[in-house]
């Protein structure tokens, strides 16, 4: 995504060899422009999957799930990373590791809004080592779905959460996959 590009150039500022700040348009600040482009392009890749619900993990991927959710005229939901104290019945948890804030998080989904056959549509800012995509995942197949997808906004190729979930034989998408943070943007 050509536009993608662009804006992690003029905006995405390099922390580190492996983080890429992009607060001021993707994850903090919110480019709502950009999140309708975003929509499109995973609503084009993932159409013809017959997709029944759109998930992701809390909060960045919010914005980026209502987008694609808006197209495919489908329910959107969230894995909370903090389980709160509404939410009883059947839950479904996982542990997942932030590679960014370098923690883990308990994230928990109300069997209530996962239906068993569905197919789900996963979607997310950043695949870095696959920790939240495959939590997400693990997380729709204990509901008896299927994951018809995967969506992410930046991939970190160097990272190898790309080979660990294509390895798994999930249909993945991402908008940009980057090869290098080092000294500068670099992508595939």
């Amino acid at each position: 995504m050509e536009k993608l590009k662009k804006i992690l150039i003029n905006k995405g500022k390099i922390v580190s060899d492996s983080i890429l700040k992009v607060d001021s348009f993707l994850n903090h600040q919110i480019d709502y422009n950009l999140m309708d482009d975003i929509g499109n392009e995973f609503y084009s890749y993932f159409k013809a999957k017959n997709i029944d619900r759109i998930l992701t993990i809390e909060a960045s991927g919010i914005a980026i799930g209502i987008a694609t959710a808006k197209l495919f005229k489908k329910p959107f939901v969230f894995a909370k990373k903090k389980k709160p104290n509404t939410m009883f019945g059947k839950v479904i948890s996982t542990t997942v590791l932030s590679f960014t804030k370098n923690m883990n998080y308990e994230i928990s989904l109300s069997c209530e809004f996962i239906n068993q056959g569905e197919n789900v549509l996963i979607v997310d800012d950043f695949l870095a080592r696959g920790n939240a995509a495959s939590g997400l995942c693990s997380m729709v197949e204990k509901a008896g779905a299927h994951v018809a997808g995967i969506g992410i906004v930046i991939e970190k190729s160097f990272q190898g959460g790309h080979t660990l979930l294509k390895e798994k034989g999930y249909d993945l998408f991402s908008l940009v996959r980057l090869r290098s943070l080092k000294n500068k943007i670099s992508f595939y």
